[in-house]
């Protein structure tokens, strides 16, 4: 039975649509599969059933209770043999074997929120964070997406780190078109993230106004509305007074998102991730990519040509960058046709059927 209960937009639900189809894929008619969602509608099969329960998005307590009371209900009356917990904390007073799947990044990052910065974060570092350490100590086995993430979790939850699985996210792209530098890529930049905080919007705006005053043509996308919360709607108005070239286009189909890949240079400034999606599905595009000096984005495009770092609290490296490709000072770098740009690992779905 596999939980996933929160998912609903950006990477929780790419996550739960990807493992999902990895299950149908592996077509394995010995293993009975049961998803519970909250929002997500995915398609019943032979020997998939879907249990959602939107209902669960009401509210945390109607949350709490669900996993509480009604989750270990549903697996004893299913005859479950095996849990895997996509979100983040393990299904309490269980009796079967349980997988848990972490990629909440927040309890274990150097950054510490404060109470007045950001509420829900401080709570997601300091109170649910507590949850998610003590369901790794005392769940059965323990998948995390990065090196990194493993490390701080055996750093901070203090387990054993056989017991903590290296699975990266698998990036399904068949023939992907390769970044061009044209004149028209190099001028472009394309940033797919959601109106999170961390994901830091607001320092592509700043670098955007200081960019302009040379005089530079250039253009950003964001796949936002402009309308997500108060400091997008912020970041709107800033853009539209300043005339800024940049468009808030709002949500894209992923085979969108790869268009644009070989088509603009990736502006990936979040410094709060556990893996950091887009980072790979640009390496595998073959596009340039300024990134974040964070260690998610460091091992991810570790020994990637195109790929180059700026402090994520520093405007004026950010504009270093952006001006130098844009006067052609940082040009492209072919890549080798036989470079590896992303190394599969074992699936969930094998790892869970041993």
């Amino acid at each position: 039975m596999v939980f996933d209960v929160p998912a609903e937009s950006g990477g929780a639900l790419t996550i739960l649509q990807d493992f999902y189809n990895d299950v149908v894929q592996s077509n394995n008619p010995e293993i009975e599969w049961y998803f519970v969602v909250g929002v997500p509608t995915l398609k019943n099969t032979a020997n998939i059933e879907v249990l959602r329960f939107p209902w669960i998005k009401k509210s945390w307590f109607h949350r709490l209770f669900f996993d509480i009371i009604i989750a270990p209900k549903m697996i004893s009356k299913f005859k479950i043999d095996k849990v895997l917990s996509l979100q983040n904390m393990i299904i309490p007073r269980l009796q079967c074997e349980q997988t848990l799947y972490v990629h909440q990044a927040l309890p274990f990052i150097d950054y510490k929120f404060s109470f007045n910065e950001n509420k829900l974060f401080w709570i997601y570092q300091n109170i649910i964070g507590r949850g998610i350490i003590r369901s790794i100590k005392k769940a059965n086995q323990v998948i995390v997406q990065t090196e990194w993430m493993k490390k701080a979790c055996v750093k901070i939850a203090g387990v054993n780190e056989s017991n903590i699985k290296v699975i990266a996210p698998k990036i399904n792209i068949t023939d992907p078109h390769y970044f061009e530098p044209t004149l028209n890529s190099i001028s472009t930049f394309f940033y797919p993230a959601n109106s999170m905080e961390y994901k830091n919007h607001s320092i592509i705006v700043e670098a955007s106004k200081i960019v302009k005053e040379f005089l530079i043509d250039f253009n950003v996308f964001f796949t936002l509305k402009g309308d997500e919360n108060p400091t997008i709607s912020a970041l709107k108005r800033q853009s539209v007074e300043n005339q800024l070239p940049i468009e808030f286009g709002g949500s894209l189909q992923r085979s969108d998102v790869f268009s644009y890949y070989s088509k603009s240079i990736l502006l990936f400034p979040s410094y709060i991730e556990t893996f950091g999606l887009p980072l790979v599905e640009a390496k595998l595009h073959r596009s340039i990519i300024f990134a974040a000096d964070c260690p998610f984005a460091r091992e991810i495009l570790e020994e990637y040509p195109n790929a180059y770092f700026f402090d994520p609290f520093n405007v004026d490296e950010l504009v270093d960058l952006m001006k130098k490709v844009l006067e052609g000072e940082i040009g492209y770098k072919a890549i080798n046709p036989n470079f590896e740009s992303h190394s599969e690992n074992t699936s969930i779905v094998n790892l869970l059927a041993k």
